[in-house]
């Protein structure tokens, strides 16, 4: 897939590019894609993961059983659950957020999809994700894929970006506007 690595590039472009073309030669790219989208939504909601994940002082043995044993109470496919303990046997780990987005990235080319990214300040409800992707359809002319990740330092409202464009409704980015507002008039 040559037209891949225009979009995907580095350590999580080509671990994505590998578990996307053998989870297409499976027929298992949905069931791959909401794996990811189960772990993803996981390491929003868990630190712990999220150090099981990053940290280099855990060694790849108990990163893997840590991986594993969640993979499995998840249910994930057999291909997910070897992609993420060959990048765990790898120690590769600390890139898996990466290489899910390059994942996604990936799979929306292929469906003819656009990528996009909402960054939140708190879990979005499926009604508020089905609205945002109906408004953005409207706006882009296609489907899109949206990559969610949680980030209470927005304090709220969120980003959205898709393609080269981004909105930024966040009341951080707010509140850092009416200061140097503040300051000017000062």
């Amino acid at each position: 897939m040559a037209t891949d690595t225009t979009i995907v590039s580095g350590i999580s472009g080509r671990y994505a590019t590998a578990l996307f073309e053998l989870a297409r030669d499976a027929k298992a790219l949905d069931t791959v894609a909401a794996d990811l989208g189960s772990l993803t939504k996981a390491m929003d909601e868990s630190a712990d993961l999220t150090r099981v994940v990053r940290s280099p002082v855990i060694s790849r043995a108990d990163q893997g059983k840590a991986m594993a044993a969640i993979l499995d109470k998840m249910g994930a496919h057999a291909l997910t659950r070897q992609f993420i303990g060959l990048a765990a046997q790898n120690r590769r780990l600390f890139v898996l957020p990466d290489m899910i987005r390059d994942f996604t990235r990936l799979l929306a080319q292929h469906s003819g999809e656009v990528s996009g990214e909402v960054v939140s300040a708190q879990a979005l409800s499926d009604k508020q994700l089905t609205d945002l992707k109906a408004q953005l359809k409207k706006a882009v002319g296609s489907e899109v894929r949206l990559n969610t990740r949680v980030d209470p330092s927005l304090l709220g409202g969120m980003t959205v970006k898709v393609g080269s464009r981004m909105v930024d409704g966040s009341l951080r980015t707010k509140l850092q506007n009416l200061k140097i507002a503040m300051k000017g008039a000062a």
